[in-house]
């Protein structure tokens, strides 16, 4: 029904990565595709690119956008890289911020707080007698 191809074409064209990964996005990007029939041409696989380049997240589209990548399977390909490794990475950072939060409170280990009579040395103090 036209109704509900019309929904499709909206849906498209709004569409948006989001928190999706990449590879879901693209996925989605494709099914909705098919209902909009400029897209569905060989002339036409620049202008996919374009949009969907255009919809991904700033950190990705600022990662690939430099290279200019025309071909739709490329393009899909080297922005799922780049986001699985930018989870990676912020799962790598959000691990060591947790970690060093649970250190705060605890001091360094080389920290002598409880020694006393003792300079920052490690050897007595000596009163000058």
């Amino acid at each position: 029904p036209a109704d509900v191809r019309n929904r499709k074409v909206i849906e498209f064209m709004e569409l948006k990565q989001g928190n999706l990964f990449v590879a879901d996005y693209a996925a989605k990007f494709e099914s909705l595709c098919r209902f909009s029939p400029h897209y569905n041409i060989v002339e036409a696989e620049y202008d996919k690119c374009v949009k969907f380049e255009s919809r991904l997240r700033h950190d990705i589209k600022q990662l690939i956008g430099f290279s200019e990548i025309c071909d739709f399977a490329t393009l899909v390909n080297k922005s799922r890289i780049c986001d699985v490794d930018g989870r990676a990475k912020a799962s790598y950072f959000k691990a060591v911020n947790e970690k060093r939060r649970k250190d705060y409170g605890k001091g360094k280990p080389y920290d002598k707080k409880g020694k006393k009579g003792e300079g920052s040395s490690g050897k007595e103090k000596n009163d000058g007698k």
